[in-house]
């Protein structure tokens, strides 16, 4: 197996591959949205929200439609692009790294919106990285709400690719100087044998997972379910909506209405009753054959 097919494969846990770092300069310009103004103040017991995108993703993609919507409902929304290695791939750099990047994000955040708090709002590599961010540099502190879909928790055997990578003489450090992040996904690694190490959640932050059952590219899709830890909320999208139908896998999560409705309750506090489901058919093309054409 190529190595460029590897990393083509884990880039695919977005529904993108990388752009050209032009993105930013779009991203800054939704200001007017509401999406990305640092002149944004909060409302009463509305903390900012920064929104973590997927690997190989340009945020603005990933954020196209829940962004604006979460904007809508009075939030300040952020969603900056984080992870670049020379400003091409988005997201191939470290997690290591790229936490620390994030944490820098949310102090400028804070500063420029006055804020105490900030709420964190992850899909794929965005909940892994959140959540060690939460974890190792500092979040506990100053994130009220995380909310992950789409979660990444214990890595993904990718097909059985993680068992090549791990096996095949030279691939895993070829591949760690290509997309350090990539190999951070495959388990075994050192990166989640440390994110897994006592349990991924810390106390005074309010955690909602969720996940698909037909997701292809997070494998096992339990991957991203934290339920040996008794104060995370997790939810199963199609275990959720029973017999109304929601064929979202991984990459159709990032406009599933559902999704998005879920995320607004968990950022207002899980107020009442979880909301119920819609039925959502989105024609997205299934995760593995954009894998196989990656």
């Amino acid at each position: 197996m190529r190595l460029s097919w590897i990393a083509s494969a884990l880039v695919a846990s977005t529904a993108v591959m990388a752009a050209p770092a032009v993105d930013e300069v779009q991203i800054a310009a939704r200001a007017t949205s509401g999406v990305n103004d640092y002149n944004c103040k909060p409302q009463a017991g509305k903390d900012p929200v920064i929104f973590l995108h997927g690997l190989g993703a340009p945020s603005g993609v990933n954020w196209f439609t829940k962004a604006p919507i979460v904007a809508a409902n009075g939030y300040c929304v952020f969603t900056p692009q984080y992870g670049s290695v020379n400003q091409i791939w988005f997201g191939f750099a470290s997690m290591r790294s790229s936490s620390k990047e994030v944490a820098g994000i949310v102090q400028k955040v804070l500063a420029a919106t006055g804020a105490k708090k900030v709420n964190i709002v992850g899909h794929s590599m965005g909940t892994t990285v959140g959540s060690y961010y939460i974890k190792f540099d500092g979040g506990k502190d100053v994130v009220n709400h995380f909310v992950g879909f789409g979660a990444n928790y214990k890595g993904s055997t990718l097909y059985g690719v993680n068992a090549l990578v791990r096996t095949i003489p030279g691939v895993t450090p070829a591949l760690r100087a290509v997309c350090a992040s990539c190999d951070e996904f495959l388990p075994p690694s050192q990166f989640l044998t440390d994110l897994q190490a006592g349990g991924v959640s810390v106390p005074g932050v309010d955690y909602t997972t969720i996940v698909s059952n037909l997701d292809q590219i997070v494998i096992p899709y339990t991957s991203g379910l934290l339920r040996e830890e008794p104060a995370v909320t997790n939810i199963v999208i199609q275990e959720q909506c029973g017999l109304i139908p929601d064929i979202a896998g991984h990459l159709a999560q990032a406009v599933d209405p559902n999704v998005t409705a879920w995320i607004l309750w968990a950022l207002g506090g899980k107020q009442g009753k979880i909301p119920g489901c819609i039925p959502n058919l989105i024609p997205f093309k299934r995760d593995d054959e954009f894998i196989l054409d990656a």
